[in-house]
């Protein structure tokens, strides 16, 4: 292959307890049966492989799975234990986890996966990787990838710019002043950094004694926190914990 794949891979409250709340909600038989699984597409040339336990060689079939009208393949339980695996997993590892079969059987599937990948224009191939199998997306999907990671790192937030953002989206337009005497701490370098991920913007500038400036939530805080509008957020009642 010439691309070389990638990994897949706002309240008013009298103390800093409630903030944390307001944080968290916005933030918030007989056995298995016996399995036997179908043969490979093609033959690969031999290799030195484990040998099959006796009565487990694979039959050229595929047999009820879950549901009654489910039928699994090998190929398809050894994709999806690729789908899952979060490190690459040797062919052996392969055939130990599906319980019968040879290294030479697992990669023959594999091969013919990997056609089925490339007819259908897939964005991803099965890798060999450091002696393993690994499910990898193209190189060429890489820019899209890297924005994807990019807005998932900016959605997590640490405690202190949750309740940050919680004092700006329930008191919004809000002075840095109101904020810091909310949550007892200096709110500077938090602001910027709500800023900066395009989570609160200045909305203009109060009438208090030097315009001290005014912060509001962005139409991206709707999209991160999946709210149609600030009337979305629940009420500060409903945050208080339950009175024993």
């Amino acid at each position: 292959m010439n691309d070389t794949p990638d990994r897949m891979t706002g309240p008013d409250r009298p103390a800093g307890d409630e903030a944390e709340g307001v944080a968290g909600r916005m933030a918030a038989g007989g056995g298995a049966p016996e399995l036997h699984l179908a043969q490979p597409d093609e033959d690969a040339p031999d290799e030195q492989a484990p040998a099959t336990p006796a009565g487990s060689a694979l039959p050229d079939e595929t047999v009820a799975g879950p549901a009654p009208t489910a039928e699994i393949s090998t190929a398809q339980v050894i994709e999806a234990i690729l789908f899952t695996a979060e490190q690459p997993l040797t062919p052996a590892r392969i055939v130990g986890i599906l319980g019968v079969g040879t290294v030479r059987e697992v990669r023959n599937h594999i091969r013919a996966l990997n056609r089925r990948y490339e007819e259908i224009g897939a964005a991803f191939r099965i890798e060999e990787i450091a002696g393993g199998f690994q499910m990898l997306t193209l190189s060429v999907f890489n820019s899209w990838l890297r924005r994807f990671k990019q807005s998932r790192q900016e959605s997590r937030l640490s405690q202190a710019a949750m309740e940050t953002l919680a004092v700006v989206a329930y008191r919004q337009p809000v002075v840095r002043a109101e904020i810091e005497a909310i949550r007892g701490v200096a709110a500077g370098e938090m602001l910027n950094r709500l800023r900066e991920l395009g989570l609160i913007k200045i909305v203009g500038r109060a009438e208090d004694v030097g315009r001290p400036i005014l912060y509001g939530t962005t139409r991206r805080f709707l999209e991160v926190f999946g709210l149609s509008s600030l009337e979305d957020l629940p009420a500060v009642e409903e945050l208080k914990p339950p009175e024993n």
